[in-house]
């Protein structure tokens, strides 16, 4: 099988790495011919993995005709960069290709997921892949468990069997709404306890914070079509505790910044926060369908309207029950 991965930045090139224990050919697309060449001349991607040797069958090109045949591609790419890249591709690839959509963020103020957006120029046959996954231990091949979801059964079994191996593993889970707003929500949460870390908010109120936040979580699939289930697979706590607690999460750096009163220039600084485009989404996304949700409320207002986190954290907690 040709299998191909657009976007060769941390996620892009690690999951090309794990495909390649199973496809024949993986076809990494990236945007810069410089950095195709290198990888192709060296076996590296220098710019995010400069230590780790990708193996011989995956080859880099800026060339999208060369996915013309993968039977399955792999959208590693930013939210941002999802629109266009779809319209590029319509009129390559044929129907028959599985789309696989690997980014944990929301259009706004459109508020569509990257699958609704994936119907929108193809059909609903897309798969959907989610989980507590750090890119860096990906490509080190160390143990790891994700989940996926598709509204068509045949094309995520093989995507699993694409993306299986010893230490990856696949679940699949009949719930696109869910596993899709669920990556979405994970990063206000991973930001709501950066900000209570950057206050030098005490332990107990930290985890009750990430305890509330699971439970909106699960309010908020349900509100919205998915199921409750969802909210305790490794998409769902899995991701949120990881990313809520760890310092790789970007999401949780920002949420850190915050706290301190830090405002980041994204523009200037050259990193994508999903999270705040996020934070936007799932705000609207709660007035729309009259959900309540402290965690959102307290996230919302200390990064959109720009409150004190300390005066914004005692009206979390005196709603917190």
């Amino acid at each position: 099988m040709k299998v191909g991965v657009i976007g060769a930045g941390s996620l892009g090139t690690a999951l090309a790495q794990t495909i390649a224990k199973n496809a024949e050919e993986v076809i990494l697309h990236l945007r810069r011919q410089s950095l195709a060449d290198d990888i192709n001349d060296t076996g590296f991607n220098r710019e995010y993995y400069p230590n780790v040797k990708l193996l011989d069958n995956i080859a880099a090109t800026c060339d999208l005709n060369a996915l013309v045949d993968c039977k399955v591609i792999f959208l590693s790419i930013p939210s941002s960069a999802f629109r266009k890249t779809l319209d590029d591709l319509k009129g390559v690839v044929s129907k028959d290709t599985i789309l696989v959509t690997t980014a944990k963020g929301i259009e706004y103020p459109s508020l569509k997921t990257m699958g609704r957006l994936i119907e929108e120029y193809f059909d609903d046959s897309y798969v959907a892949l989610s989980g507590p996954n750090f890119a860096s231990e990906i490509v080190l091949n160390l143990p790891t468990v994700s989940n996926i979801a598709s509204k068509n059964r045949g094309n995520a079994e093989i995507v699993k069997e694409v993306l299986s191996t010893n230490q990856f593993k696949v679940k699949i889970i009949d719930d696109v709404i869910g596993l899709e707003i669920s990556g979405i929500i994970k990063n206000i949460n991973a930001i709501a306890n950066g900000i209570c870390e950057g206050m030098s908010v005490n332990e107990n109120a930290r985890y009750g914070v990430l305890t509330k936040g699971f439970e909106d979580t699960i309010n908020i699939i349900e509100s919205i079509g998915g199921k409750s289930t969802t909210a305790s697979e490794y998409c769902g706590f899995g991701d949120l505790v990881l990313t809520s607690t760890s310092f790789e999460s970007r999401n949780h750096t920002l949420g850190m910044l915050y706290g301190q009163r830090l405002i980041v220039d994204e523009k200037a600084s050259g990193i994508v926060f999903e999270g705040k485009n996020s934070i936007m989404a799932i705000k609207d996304i709660c007035d729309n369908n009259g959900i309540e949700s402290v965690i959102v409320d307290f996230v919302y207002e200390i990064i959109v309207e720009h409150e004190l986190p300390k005066i914004a954290f005692k009206k979390l907690w005196a709603n917190i029950e």
